[in-house]
């Protein structure tokens, strides 16, 4: 099933809801699909193999991707935060393509042989202004990649992720009813179009009927400010931002009274957090979600349920669920591995290997997933006895010391605990006698933390291998736009400076 499906059902089904922008003056499903098509027909006119994407978030992109599916290209957006050098080689990377490019990014891009660059204004004028066109018949066409997402590799060059249609549709109709939400319903969301949760999200809301509103970029006073005057029913966001939004809401009083659901992922969230915003909005059903770029967005849910069952108990086993990202989706399987590939027992630390439809695990030019379907996720796990996933991280960041595996998720957890942690990373750093030692940098929330403490408290709960040796302690740590933690940015830094 292609892609450019879920749009025409929904357009066909509810031609006049509103599909995507402001409550005043936004595109309905009938519009967006007349538009994409409009698009689409110039696409098919150009040389082009692939859509490109460089820019904020905005009514064109869902325009653009659903575009590309309909004339039979693979849809790239672009990550714009990268430095200029690695952007312009990123876009050479999709020739022969067009790209629409925000108008003040198109200099950092430059001329760039094989891509045509169009300024989002002149896109925007062409294609979004005005009347909707009426539909146009566009053929069908054989290529089953829709999407293209560069990964963010700390290491070399940016792998591709292919991601089919048959992948993306899958997930959706394996987790969304159609129609299934209500006509007032619509998703702020302000993850970056270069992201699966913001292609997820398009995908998702146009199968559900939902309208989707945009934040170009994320400040927690617009996210409060665009959830209250377009009565926001659903969000997404990463940890790092909650707690903002959380600050913003407790300083003018903003109680976002449409809100009803809230996920969220890409990183650890804090307990305190959580429970802070539960307690905040307590009308919020809040979802924990994980999944990853090659798998076509979430594989695993940490339900609303889940959550108020976890934060009301008193049994530990249930309480620290809060702390999971839940149970497998029923349509994928799920295994914790040995290194030798043997399954693990519960409460046993591996890593994580998933199976489905909506798995892609492929690379341009490089599979990555094995003959039987099986996924190597490279992020170590285990599974509690009532099959809830804790995630402890990626396996590369696996602290070695003195031939023991020491998971630094495992102990920021513990660090975590404390009040005046606020937040926290743990790395290993080179050490002559055990290779590498356990280091902890601390967010403190006083200012004037008391070491001793942390290490009792570590040590008290863990043991003394896993107790930090190294303490580091600074104003705010490292995270990309997507809430997760840049732990080799920090640990690069830290081996320099000492």
């Amino acid at each position: 099933m292609q892609t450019r499906l879920l749009l025409d059902i929904a357009a066909d089904a509810c031609p006049d809801r509103l599909a995507v922008g402001s409550l005043s003056g936004g595109l309905d499903f009938q519009g967006l699909r007349a538009r994409a098509a409009m698009v689409a027909a110039w696409l098919d006119e150009t040389s082009a193999r692939h859509a490109v994407f460089v820019g904020l978030n905005g009514s064109e992109l869902p325009v653009l991707l659903f575009a590309a599916g309909m004339a039979g290209m693979p849809f790239v957006p672009v990550n714009y935060r990268l430095s200029d050098a690695d952007l312009r080689k990123l876009v050479a990377r999709t020739a022969p393509g067009v790209a629409v490019v925000d108008d003040d990014m198109l200099a950092r891009i430059g001329e760039v042989e094989g891509v045509e660059l169009v300024a989002r204004s002149g896109f925007a004028a062409r294609f979004m202004a005005g009347d909707p066109p009426d539909l146009r018949d566009i053929p069908e066409h054989e290529n089953d990649i829709a999407v293209l997402l560069f990964t963010s590799g700390t290491t070399g060059d940016p792998k591709a992720a292919v991601l089919r249609h048959a992948n993306l549709t899958s997930y959706v109709m394996s987790t969304v009813e159609f129609l299934g939400s209500d006509e007032d319903e619509a998703a702020l969301v302000s993850v970056p179009p270069y992201h699966i949760a913001g292609i997820s999200a398009i995908l998702t809301s146009a199968y559900g009927g939902r309208r989707i509103v945009y934040l170009p970029a994320f400040t927690p006073e617009d996210w409060v400010e665009t959830a209250a005057r377009e009565r926001i029913t659903h969000a997404m966001v990463v940890p790092t931002m909650l707690d903002r939004i959380l600050d913003v809401m407790a300083k003018t009083g903003e109680r976002l009274p449409a809100l009803r659901a809230l996920s969220y992922g890409g990183g650890r969230m804090s307990e305190p957090v959580i429970a802070r915003a539960l307690q905040m909005l307590p009308q919020v059903d809040f979802v924990n979600a994980y999944g990853l770029t090659e798998t076509s967005s979430t594989i695993a849910l940490l339900g609303a349920e889940d959550h108020r069952l976890a934060i009301a108990s008193d049994d530990p086993a249930v309480r620290r669920r809060l702390g999971s990202v839940g149970q497998p989706l029923p349509s994928i399987e799920l295994e914790i591995r040995r290194e030798d590939g043997a399954v693990c027992a519960p409460c046993e630390s591996g890593e994580i290997h998933v199976r489905g439809e909506q798995v892609s695990g492929e690379y341009l030019h490089k599979k990555a997933i094995a003959d039987d379907g099986w996924f190597a996720t490279n992020d170590s796990g285990w599974l509690d006895d009532g099959g809830y996933l804790f995630v402890e991280g990626r396996l590369d960041d696996v602290i070695v010391r003195g031939g023991e595996n020491i998971s630094p998720g495992e102990i920021e957890d513990v660090l975590r605990g404390l009040d005046d942690v606020a937040d926290v990373a743990v790395l290993g750093l080179p050490d002559d006698q055990w290779g590498e030692k356990v280091a902890a940098v601390i967010v403190s929330r006083s200012g004037a933390p008391d070491v001793d403490t942390m290490a009792a408290h570590v040590r008290g709960l863990l043991r003394s291998t896993k107790t930090p040796e190294s303490w580091f302690f600074r104003a705010e740590l490292p995270y990309n736009e997507t809430g997760k933690l840049l732990r080799r940015v920090l640990k690069a830094e830290l081996v320099e400076s000492a």
